[in-house]
């Protein structure tokens, strides 16, 4: 809901020059990602350790809290600190990944991440457009604080709605290091090239966003391109949403390995086209296809994570997963500016599909190889250790 203003709202700090509120736009935007990829698995270890749903209800209440406090700011110092601490306490998406997949059973797990992966995909179609017509109707400072209320609203819901049914441990179950963890994924070929596959992912996903309205002027001379930007971006996100969760539920049917090994490729397939469309209808429906393939991907690679970590240790692992998404969204904008400022915008799209296709080469050469048991590469790294 805050993302359409934030530059919009450093402007209103004072009489700042273009080059200062672009500056601070980019960081104040891109601390948050910095500092939950550090913290993500850092939370998912506590509520491995402590219950998922207090960590949801804390990092929730933490998110609220930061954003009520930045309707009250008055220089752009404050507003990067406390989009700082938002991002130390941003654990609320892996801790609800890790809270949902083990709550879930392995052979329905890919339908049911699904399932919240359509949640997280509403709120990223409807919050900007919401967020853009509070602050122009009330102003900042009141979207900052329904945006507050909102989140501390969703916090009571999981407070009081949700119930969390608590694990009985093995007699026989071992409590590893945040090391053996760390290095345990690292030694884990499937896993540590599933988690590369999700930073490429999100490089993917974010190379083009900055550059798609400038896109869109391009390839129309109407007047409205802010409205037909927005179009352009939804569509992606229509498609995502509508089919998030049947690709789940194919991956609990056929394997999550084949099923990301095709969306690779159908994403490839409809994001190459989009580099040599004439016209915006052409656009709007190709990028409506690669929502649909895109969909499918987050809750797949989670549903593989799911499969292969041991219960006691899922809010760790999906948090570096998490961590590794945030990665690819740091990198992605930087990559796909760099890239159009060589060679155009256009050419965003081809490298963007490449990225694809090595995700594809990583995945088919690591289903290739022998199996691994995730519990026993971390024993392993254990007893290096020691």
């Amino acid at each position: 809901m805050i993302m359409p203003f934030l530059s919009l709202y450093i402007e209103t700090f004072g009489n700042h020059s273009d080059d200062f509120v672009q500056r601070w736009s980019g960081l104040v935007f891109g601390v948050t990602f910095v500092a939950a990829l550090i913290m993500s698995p850092v939370w998912g270890r506590i509520a491995d350790k402590y219950g998922y749903k207090p960590i949801l209800v804390f990092t929730a209440m933490g998110i609220a809290m930061s954003i009520f406090l930045m309707g009250f700011t008055d220089t752009v110092y404050e507003l990067f600190l406390l989009r700082l601490f938002m991002g130390i306490v941003t654990g609320f998406i892996p801790t609800s990944l890790a809270f949902i997949s083990s709550q879930t059973p392995k052979e329905s797990a890919g339908r049911t991440l699904g399932t919240l992966q359509m949640g997280s995909v509403t709120g990223t179609l409807f919050g900007p457009v919401l967020g853009g017509l509070l602050a122009d109707t009330v102003g900042f400072q009141y979207t900052f604080i329904l945006t507050a209320c909102a989140i501390a609203s969703a916090s009571l819901l999981v407070l009081t709605g949700v119930k969390e049914r608590k694990r009985t441990k093995d007699h026989g179950s071992h409590i590893y290091k945040r090391g053996t963890v760390f290095q345990g994924i690292l030694h884990h070929r499937l896993m540590i090239n599933v988690m590369i596959i999700s930073a490429l992912i999100q490089i993917g996903n974010f190379s083009i966003q900055p550059l798609l309205s400038l896109y869109v002027a391009e390839l129309t001379a109407a007047e409205d391109v802010a409205l037909l930007a927005g179009v352009t971006f939804s569509a992606t996100g229509v498609g995502n949403l509508l089919f998030a969760r049947r690709w789940g539920r194919i991956g609990d049917s056929i394997g999550y390995e084949k099923v990301l090994s095709i969306l690779l490729v159908l994403a490839c397939c409809f994001i190459i086209p989009q580099a040599f469309v004439t016209e915006l209808w052409q656009l709007i429906i190709l990028r409506f296809l690669y929502g649909i393939a895109v969909g499918g991907m987050i809750p797949t690679t989670t549903a593989l994570m799911r499969r292969e970590a041991p219960i006691d240790i899922q809010g760790e692992v999906m948090g570096y997963n998490t961590s590794f998404r945030f990665l690819g969204n740091i990198i992605g904008p930087v990559f796909g500016g760099f890239v159009s400022g060589l060679i155009g915008i256009s050419s965003v799209f081809l490298v963007t599909g490449s990225l694809f296709v090595l995700a594809f080469v990583f995945l088919r050469f690591t289903v290739k190889q022998p199996d691994q048991d995730f519990e026993d590469v971390l024993l392993e790294q254990e007893l290096l250790k020691e």
